[in-house]
């Protein structure tokens, strides 16, 4: 069996998928890509049996037939090389692969490609469709909020409610928590899942511009499909928490601010908190908003004072600097507005000036001011 590829091209393509292997994985098989030969088409498979990606590129031969690769050793390989030919021959007896170029042949033993887990199939599924900037901007507005527990796996994905009005994405670890919403995609019926970390990722960064994602959905599964990409994962199985519930609806005092200069300065005065709490503190008086940091431990200190529009009382309430940090920064509209109750109760992050089919909502809960 043999096929000829362009190295660069194929690269490109090994390292698409690369991302859903598990290194650590007990099968052996599954740290190697399968290659699915089909006469000028080659299809490379990478899985960790939860995620599954599979992504095509045309090549030269005559023949079918499938072996899986070390992912390792073929990644290796090909970053060696610039631009060039390769002609892979394959023992479909001994399963030995020999790679030849211009230069010189590289001979490494490959597995029965039939032995490769079974990929799973659409079956029963419900579709939508989604722009794939909506998808892009939907994992984007909620992944880094997702939890981290191992005891509480359900927070650990990204919760999506799928509706003929609109869908959703929400994220939390119990600490803060993002919901995404679009009205411009829509799903046939209403449905929700949990969607783990790892896909989430991985379409993040291969999710191309401008093209349209098509998203299969059963009882068990969601099948990602655009241009020559297909993903699969498995969805984290449990019950979502209440999500709503969480979220105060009466926040009488409200600031709104640069979002820019907020996320410098907030990055500035957290140098001097305390490296165990990051905890930054907003005294809010009239239309002025003084933020401090300190360490006590170290004697450090940092204050700076913003210009704001506040509606409310003169409060202060305290932070979580990283957390603050991560949201303003996956935000992108000049300016915010923060809605805050009282200094024990959760503040809200809004965006001020976004598109009407794009809203988002950011909470994070407030942490007690030290004296």
């Amino acid at each position: 069996m043999k096929f000829i590829v362009s190295s660069s091209a194929l690269l490109k393509q090994v390292q698409m998928v690369s991302g859903a292997l598990n290194n650590n994985s007990p099968l052996d098989i599954l740290t190697h890509f399968l290659f699915d030969i089909d006469k000028n088409e080659l299809s490379i498979t990478a899985s960790d049996l939860e995620t599954t990606i599979t992504t095509r590129i045309a090549i030269e031969s005559k023949e079918k037939g499938k072996i899986a690769v070390s992912a390792r050793l073929l990644s290796d390989m090909l970053k060696t090389f610039g631009d060039e030919p390769l002609s892979f021959t394959i023992n479909p007896k001994t399963f030995g692969i020999e790679v030849s170029t211009g230069q010189g042949k590289f001979k490494l033993t490959g597995l029965d490609g039939n032995d490769y887990p079974k990929i799973p199939e659409v079956t029963n599924a419900n579709f939508v469709d989604m722009p794939s900037e909506v998808l892009s901007q939907a994992i984007s507005k909620t992944l880094f909020a997702t939890g981290t527990d191992d005891l509480r796996p359900v927070m650990m994905g990204v919760y999506c409610q799928l509706s003929p009005d609109d869908v959703l994405f929400v994220a939390t670890d119990a600490h803060r928590l993002v919901r995404y919403k679009r009205t411009d995609a829509r799903a046939q019926n209403n449905v929700s899942f949990i969607l783990p970390k790892k896909p989430l990722t991985l379409l993040r960064n291969i999710v191309g511009n401008d093209e349209k994602v098509r998203i299969d959905y059963n009882d068990s599964n969601a099948f990602f499909s655009f241009g020559d990409v297909k993903l699969v994962c498995r969805f984290i199985e449990g019950r979502y928490p209440n999500y709503e519930a969480v979220i105060p609806k009466e926040n009488p005092n409200k600031l709104t601010i640069d979002r820019s200069l907020f996320l410098s300065t907030i990055r500035r005065v957290a140098i001097f908190s305390s490296k165990t709490t990051h905890q930054v503190k907003f005294k809010i008086t009239g239309s002025q908003v003084a933020i401090s940091a300190e360490d006590a431990d170290f004697n450090h200190e940092g204050n700076e004072v913003l210009s704001c529009s506040y509606e409310g009382v003169d409060m202060e309430i305290a932070f979580n600097s990283k957390f603050l940090v991560e949201m303003l920064n996956n935000l992108d509209t000049e300016e915010i507005t923060m809605h805050m109750s009282l200094p024990n109760r959760a503040g809200l992050i809004t965006p001020v000036g976004m598109a009407d089919e794009e809203d988002v909502l950011m909470l994070v809960m407030p942490v007690m001011i030290s004296n």
